[in-house]
């Protein structure tokens, strides 16, 4: 779907995003799918200047007080300088793009998590990244429940919410997933590493 917004990258010049709750394991498999391909891997929030500074914001455990939508808003801040500083310009040079966390996990978190309306917060990502699509999300399926247990003892903002918090954000996943199952693939995230990393091969290798 990049290729198919404007980017002006390479005919093969890939982008690929992965998504999940927390603990599922996606920084893990998305540096490992960049290592094989020589990928640029990234994040959001984060993977700017201005990113880094926004995920502080964001993050940061002791900031309770911080409203839902200017939490949205902050998010997708965040993407409009992701996608114009270095997703675009790397699509462009020809070089394939993994992203951990995209727009989608906006409409898993401030949508169903936080209780916005999900087509909305969806459409604000929308315009802040000018319609940039990835070409594969990859959704590292773990059950809340389970994932908590792989976390530390040192939660940020987002891993400290309730369990029915975490509930609803893994349902919004499972929704987009469904919704657009030519885009997104689904994978059982408690496999072993080496499971995940495969099935997430196969994913990519399918085109």
């Amino acid at each position: 779907m990049s290729g198919q917004n404007g980017n002006g990258g390479q005919p093969d010049a890939r982008f690929v995003v992965f998504e999940g709750g927390e603990g599922c394991g996606k920084s893990t498999q998305a540096a490992l799918l960049a290592e094989r391909i020589d990928a640029l891997v990234t994040r959001q929030p984060g993977g700017t200047a201005t990113g880094a500074a926004l995920r502080s914001i964001l993050l940061d455990p002791a900031n309770t007080h911080l409203a839902t939508r200017a939490e949205a808003l902050l998010m997708a801040a965040d993407r409009a300088q992701h996608a114009e500083e270095l997703i675009r310009p790397t699509l462009a040079a020809g070089r394939h793009v993994i992203c951990d966390r995209y727009l989608y996990s906006s409409v898993a978190y401030q949508g169903y998590g936080r209780g916005l309306d999900p087509e909305m917060v969806r459409s604000i990502s929308a315009w802040a990244t000018d319609d940039l699509w990835p070409d594969l999300v990859v959704l590292l399926d773990v059950d809340p429940d389970l994932a908590s247990q792989r976390l530390g003892a040192e939660r940020d903002r987002f891993e400290q919410a309730d369990p029915q918090f975490h509930r609803r954000v893994r349902d919004g996943f499972l929704r987009q997933a469904e919704a657009d199952p030519d885009h997104w693939v689904i994978i059982d995230g408690t496999a072993s590493i080496d499971d995940v990393a495969a099935a997430v091969w196969e994913a990519w290798s399918r085109g």
